[in-house]
């Protein structure tokens, strides 16, 4: 019966994983306007990136996907369950890679921009090859934290009807009545998809620290 229960949940691991790393990508790319505007000389600019950054981050994950969900076909606008967990979850993603992102740029000295500048490197090139490679390895271990944290939230998706881990350890539960069992199984999952996203992440940063010379 382990067998069989696992067999069941272990069908929803493909959604899970597209789910997170969708979100993740579409929030990350999101999240690069919203750090210049975070970060510009404008106060009109980082108001309106601060407002919505703050907005996002404190209306819980799940009413996002009960919003976007069931809330937007009052407005004709009709979204599967996967494409609206994959929109709510964009959203959040984008306002946590901004703080991430934000951090990143932050933790590099303004020493950095004078000597490129003092080499002639224009802005663009300094951004290029100067801050965003040191801001990237800064920012690494922080962007896997929330990929495991969206991982987890990715859960939440179940509750609209996405056919992710959560959702098939319900239907396992019910078919199987082995509740504990089906839901341990599931959470075996998650850790074990948790501690790749882990490795590979400090996999990276190592060779990252390698090749700046940074030990």
């Amino acid at each position: 019966m382990v067998l069989e229960i696992f067999l069941a949940i272990v069908r929803g691991v493909g959604m899970t994983l597209w789910i997170t790393i969708v979100s993740l990508v579409i929030g990350g790319i999101i999240a690069l306007p919203l750090t210049v505007a975070r970060n510009s000389r404008f106060a009109v600019a980082r108001a309106l990136a601060t407002g919505y950054i703050n907005f996002v981050r404190v209306i819980p994950p799940m009413t996002w996907l009960f919003l976007i969900f069931f809330g937007l076909p009052q407005f004709l606008l009709r979204l599967s369950p996967m494409e609206a967990a994959i929109v709510g979850f964009s959203i959040i993603a984008s306002a946590f890679m901004a703080e991430i992102y934000r951090s990143g740029l932050i933790s590099i000295h303004t020493g950095q921009r004078e000597a490129a500048t003092a080499l002639g490197m224009n802005g663009w090139t300094t951004a290029r090859y100067v801050i965003s490679p040191q801001a990237f390895r800064v920012a690494l271990p922080p962007i896997a934290t929330y990929a495991i944290s969206l991982l987890k939230d990715s859960a939440l998706a179940s509750a609209i009807g996405v056919h992710d881990i959560t959702y098939f350890a319900q239907q396992s539960a019910k078919q199987f009545h082995q509740g504990l069992l089906s839901f341990a199984i599931a959470g075996s999952l998650y850790i074990i998809i948790s501690l790749i996203i882990a490795m590979v992440s400090r996999r990276t940063d190592v060779l990252l620290r390698k090749k700046v010379g940074v030990l």
